[in-house]
């Protein structure tokens, strides 16, 4: 079982890439997802306004990714890790994708709460998706409350 050290090495990857969706312009959450053993097989960031795609999420960003380097549209043993809690539509990708954990930075203080009602969702969704969230919170949240403050500040 990974110990805390472990999943902050991790989400401080994420976290890289959430830099890198911040310099783009794009809303800074970034991801990392790990096999079975323990191996990053994919990283990625939030690009739905570079793609003009609004699925373009960094989970389903780095879902495809994996799943295209794996050559499988399920990932069983897989962990992601991503700085914000996942939406709506990230934990039904999860879920389709069969990652076992979900280890994430910030809670989504703004949208719909995933963490509380995934436990709800469970009993609509096939695959049951272990999350755990906090881990780096204070980095992941700070970097978002930067962008859009930014954003406001820029666009008065």
């Amino acid at each position: 079982m990974p110990d805390l050290l472990f999943d902050k090495y991790f989400m401080q990857l994420a976290f890289k890439q959430a830099e890198l969706s911040y310099l783009l312009g794009e809303v800074p959450v970034g991801a990392v997802i790990l096999d079975k053993q323990g191996n990053v097989i994919a990283k990625g960031h939030n690009r739905t306004i570079i793609d003009q795609d609004p699925t373009a999420h960094a989970e389903v960003v780095v879902l495809r990714k994996a799943a295209l380097i794996m050559g499988n549209h399920r990932l069983p043993g897989f962990i992601l890790y991503v700085t914000l809690e996942p939406c709506l539509m990230c934990i039904g990708a999860i879920s389709q994708a069969r990652l076992d954990r979900v280890i994430f930075g910030t809670f989504d203080s703004k949208g719909q709460s995933t963490f509380n009602s995934q436990f709800n969702l469970n009993k609509y969704l096939n695959h049951k998706v272990s999350m755990i969230g906090g881990i780096l919170s204070e980095d992941c949240g700070k970097i978002l409350h930067q962008f859009f403050h930014n954003l406001r500040y820029n666009n008065q």
